[in-house]
């Protein structure tokens, strides 16, 4: 069956209860696409340690733009996939310079959101979830990034299929959830995600969304219950 936009919104009112809201302010788009970027393929750790590594070395976007690809490489370190990601950076900070005549974001403010997503994913190594994340966190825009979490608590729940891919998720979170509550949903997801609802071994027993998981549901038909 379909999940519907009422059944969404019980696990929204249980996660609120659980993990709280979240209010939106706004942060620097450029910041959170590179942040972003260097957050690819690893731990928010590493991402931040990574990302602070590369300010105290060049603090203008414009020296990260402009300096050697190796510069940026040893930077990022931390964060792993530098030979990666650091052309993926640099790369975007010269389009955005080409775009504006510097290294701002705020034409973005100015686009609908359908063509500032598709602005965005046009950058070397930008896809639908970075996007989405500038969007949401950076503009206020009504977009739902879904990293590994959402991807698997969504998956659980039965909010969207098994087997779903991350980019089609996008698309099937975005026509399911009502966009007033996209922000704290998504950070509420990612929450649970790392208390209970864990990659290997749910702490379902614990967990306030058993009655309406789908995950759960078939441990119990399965006499698995935990």
């Amino acid at each position: 069956m379909n999940p519907s936009t009422e059944e969404a919104l019980v696990v929204h009112r249980a996660l609120l209860e659980a993990y709280g809201e979240h209010v939106w302010s706004p942060h620097d788009p450029v910041a959170t696409l590179i942040s972003t970027i260097i957050s690819q393929n690893t731990n928010d750790t590493n991402r931040d340690v990574a990302f602070e590594r590369l300010r105290e070395r060049f603090p203008t976007w414009e020296q990260v733009r402009d300096a050697r690809e190796e510069a940026i490489v040893e930077a990022i370190r931390p964060a792993g996939l530098g030979p990666t990601k650091a052309p993926r950076i640099q790369s975007a900070l010269h389009r955005i310079t080409e775009r504006t005549g510097a290294i701002s974001l705020d034409f973005l403010h100015d686009l609908p959101t359908e063509e500032a997503r598709g602005w965005l994913i046009d950058l070397p190594g930008v896809g639908p979830k970075t996007a989405a994340i500038v969007l949401c966190f950076a503009l206020g825009r009504a977009a739902f990034p879904v990293d590994t979490h959402v991807h698997r608590v969504s998956q659980r729940l039965g909010l969207i299929p098994e087997g779903t891919s991350r980019e089609r998720a996008h698309v099937l979170l975005e026509a399911l959830l009502p966009e007033r509550i996209y922000y704290s949903f998504h950070l509420n997801l990612i929450a649970h995600g790392r208390a209970i609802c864990h990659s290997r071994n749910p702490d379902c027993g614990a967990c306030i969304l058993r009655e309406v998981c789908d995950y759960y549901g078939s441990l119990v038909e399965e006499g698995e219950d935990t």
